[in-house]
């Protein structure tokens, strides 16, 4: 499964402009439960994380949990380019 994850992240990245800043989740409500399911996966895996600290836990699991994530939110980035909707960069107030 994770070399699923990686080569279906290569497939997409190869298809997308280069990230120049973060970007923030809208546009679509697709792209929007795109990040929301991101969000969730990377709260499993740091309460994984933090389990491991106390239990043994396979370290695939949370190297599973990280490809996941970073799936989801190529995923959202593919779906923005797909639904021809504008991808929202993440600009600091300074």
């Amino acid at each position: 499964m994770l070399l699923f994850l990686e080569q279906e992240i290569d497939k997409m990245n190869e298809q997308l402009p280069e990230m120049r800043s973060f970007v923030l989740p809208g546009g679509h409500t697709t792209v929007s439960y795109c990040h929301i399911a991101r969000c969730v996966c990377r709260r499993a895996e740091r309460l994984v994380t933090h389990l491991a600290q106390k239990e043994e836990v396979a370290d695939l699991i949370i190297v599973y949990l990280n490809r996941l994530s970073d799936y989801i939110f190529v995923l959202s980035r593919k779906l923005t380019q797909d639904l021809n909707v504008h991808e929202m960069p993440w600009k600091p107030k300074m």
